[in-house]
């Protein structure tokens, strides 16, 4: 598999995760008390973990995997944040920016970390608090003398001074204990690229980030706030000593303009702020013919052909579009019954353009499950290989499509399962041929649609759930009390591997035993509207299922009439339909039953279903049915009558009518009319 097709997801996405995790531990270190904070930060770091093991940047992966220890123990209040904490994973923040940069550019995203892992490492075992304290804030360091400045710089000052800008020289001492300084200039940075504009940085903005600098420096500034409230808010930044703002005027400007033969070129704000933190492919860019390690030609930047679109603007495009749709259907309504020539023409052009229109705008929103799942076998392949276990991972129903709003947020899941399948589904190979089974095991992912459902299935061939320790761990860990556990089903034991911080791992490792796993598969299925669950048979293996639901989305379905009020079918889940005589409905145990294709298939009363009150099939001689299918199991749907196949708008009902049985939404018809949109899955309960 060509994990180059992915790579500029995975830049897209490791850009998100680090600035989120740049902003929250900024919040975090305001407040290092809200554990809140952590949770997100810890998330972020596990996800970004993830995703690089996948892609196989294993130096990411190793460095967001030591951070991602010190955080387990913040959150779990066996750690309380400090200076040292913070700057140390802000350093790894910063070295993480610097592998993406060279991942960006063509690299492979090396870097050696390992003061950084060393300092985390020592966090962990408590080993840095035996460190001695240094003084805190001693004398402040004299700013450097040299600001000049060249006369590019000098022609932008006056024009921003001209149109009633201030131009300021801030000079900034860091306390002499300070151990991240090139992380405090790049805060220092960041605060006044929201204010301004910086002109000059005295040292370079290189030799900043580099920390080619005792402890302080000097900035040349344009803005239209007061110098004293700036250096006030530079002073509330940890670890800076003293922040001092002078305004210029002409007169020292000119004195400040001189030649410097090495000037370092003019940046803006947004560079200068970027620089304080990414260096690690400055000399790459600087040097297109700069190599990659063994002498290979670095490969050229990976372009991103895609765009990011807010989800809520596609939202107001599809509703805008249903309202196209329906009268579409209006008009062909229309133009049947008046029978001119001309408007049937224009009509029936209409409803070209309109398919095609409704194609690209079901193609915004819907993506394979393909580009979630082809990241998977290059990380089963090395967890299986730490694992020392064989395993083979069958796809199948790659292109089957969800919406992208979903589509996003499946893949972490996704990975919680698949790795939960390998470290503790799957036996070793020794187990494996002890229990008379292949030695290589299989764990098989698949995706199918049914009704208004896309179903995602992971399974193993393992060991299954071994129900009585689960039962004795959910009542240890006090998740139910000895006498509830002992009323359970073996199926709903089960499912208490979902609770929360809930696990059965005998040890810690990078795959289990954090008590981040089935929970947050549960919380995140949840917030998507869908469900997962478990079916284990000890000894042959387990099956976790996850439902999602198909939101949003334009569907072809089978109108239907039930007495005065009108139903539409997903086509998805319709088989086939046909008429049934009185004396064709057999009974079995007391539940109705049909002849289907060599089988028996039980019989729903749609009308029973719904309490309808003007259709009785009682007194039909002869019923319409349509069969429905869910994965391996059929139905019969008995209806009043059918109206057709008709393209329809999947439009949610709210949480006023949002439990209604048997019903997943609404749609508008051509004719104004809402019908309800039966939910195939709800019947089968």
């Amino acid at each position: 598999m060509d994990m180059n097709a992915y790579l500029s997801m995975f830049i897209d996405e490791s850009q998100d995760h680090l600035q989120a995790l740049n902003e929250n531990l900024l919040k975090l270190e305001g407040d290092p008390t809200d554990l809140s904070f952590v949770q997100v930060i810890f998330r972020s770091a596990h996800t970004l973990k993830g995703m690089s093991a996948t892609m196989g940047f294993e130096d990411m992966a190793s460095l967001t995997h030591e951070m991602e220890n010190v955080l387990d123990l913040v959150r779990n209040s066996k750690l309380s944040m400090d200076a040292f904490i913070f700057d140390v994973l802000f350093k790894g923040l910063d070295a993480l920016e610097n592998m993406v940069g060279d991942i960006t550019n063509g690299g492979q995203g090396k870097a050696d970390v390992s003061n950084i892992v060393a300092s985390l490492k020592s966090i962990v075992d408590g080993s840095y608090l035996s460190r001695a304290e240094t003084a805190a804030a001693s004398a402040v360091a004299v700013p450097p003398a040299n600001a000049a400045i060249d006369e590019f710089q000098l022609s932008v000052l006056k024009q921003s001074m001209d149109s009633g800008l201030k131009a300021l020289r801030i000079d900034v001492s860091l306390v002499e204990s300070c151990v991240l300084k090139a992380a405090r200039a790049y805060m220092v940075f960041n605060l006044l690229e929201e204010r301004g504009e910086v002109i000059k940085s005295i040292p370079s903005v290189t030799e900043l980030e580099q920390e080619k600098f005792d402890r302080s420096f000097t900035v040349i500034f344009v803005t239209q706030q007061d110098g004293e409230e700036l250096a006030e808010a530079i002073s509330n930044i940890s670890e800076v000593a003293v922040a001092q703002a002078e305004l210029l005027d002409a007169a020292t400007l000119e004195q400040l303009a001189r030649p410097e033969p090495a000037a370092q070129p003019a940046r803006s704000a947004s560079t200068a702020a970027q620089s304080a933190v990414v260096s690690a492919t400055e000399s790459t860019k600087a040097n297109p013919t700069a190599r990659s390690e063994g002498g290979r030609q670095a490969a050229p930047p990976a372009a991103s052909r895609t765009i990011r679109v807010d989800i809520e603007r596609l939202d107001a495009l599809m509703n805008l579009f249903s309202e196209l749709l329906i009268d579409r259907v209006r008009l062909e309504q229309l133009s049947g019954e008046i029978g001119r020539v001309e408007l049937t023409e224009t009509v029936e052009h209409l409803s070209r353009i309109s398919a095609d229109l409704q194609n690209i705008v079901l193609k915004l929103r819907m993506v394979p499950v393909d580009s979630v799942f082809n990241r998977f076998p290059r990380m089963i392949r090395d967890i299986a290989k730490s694992l020392d276990k064989k395993v083979e991972l069958v796809i199948a129903g790659a292109d089957t499509e969800l919406d992208r709003t979903v589509i996003d947020e499946i893949g972490d899941p996704l990975v919680h399962l698949l790795r939960n399948s390998l470290d503790h589904g799957l036996e070793t190979t020794q187990g494996r041929l002890e229990a008379g089974k292949p030695e290589t095991g299989t764990i098989w992912l698949r995706a199918y649609h049914s009704g208004n459902h896309v179903f995602i299935e992971v399974e193993e061939d393992g060991r299954g759930i071994n129900t009585e320790k689960v039962r004795a761990k959910a009542v240890e860990n006090g998740v139910l009390s000895q006498e509830e556990a002992s009323k359970l089903t073996p199926d709903e034991i089960n499912n208490l591997i979902f609770a929360p911080g809930f696990s059965t791992a005998d040890q810690i490792s990078d795959l289990s035993g954090r008590g981040v796993g089935l929970d947050v598969v549960r919380t995140k299925i949840f917030s998507l509207g869908g469900n997962v669950s478990v079916e284990s048979k000890l000894g042959s293996g387990s099956k976790f299922s996850i439902q999602l639901p198909l939101t949003l989305s334009i569907i072809t379905a089978m109108l239907v009439r039930l007495g005065s009020e009108k139903y539409a079918v997903p086509l998805t889940s319709v088989v086939e339909t046909g008429i049934l005589k009185r004396e064709a409905i057999l009974s079995v145990h007391g539940n109705r039953m049909m002849s289907y294709r060599n089988a028996v298939i039980p019989i729903v009363s749609l009308s029973k279903v719904l309490e309808t009150s003007d259709f009785r099939e009682e007194d039909e001689e002869e019923s319409e049915y349509i069969v429905i299918r869910k994965g391996d199991k059929w139905a019969a749907v008995i209806v009043d009558d059918f109206i057709g196949q008709s393209e329809i708008v999947l439009k949610s009902m709210g949480a006023y009518l949002g439990s209604t049985p048997a019903v997943s939404g609404a749609t508008i018809l051509g004719d104004g009319q809402v019908a309800l949109i039966i939910d195939p899955n709800a019947l089968f309960k």
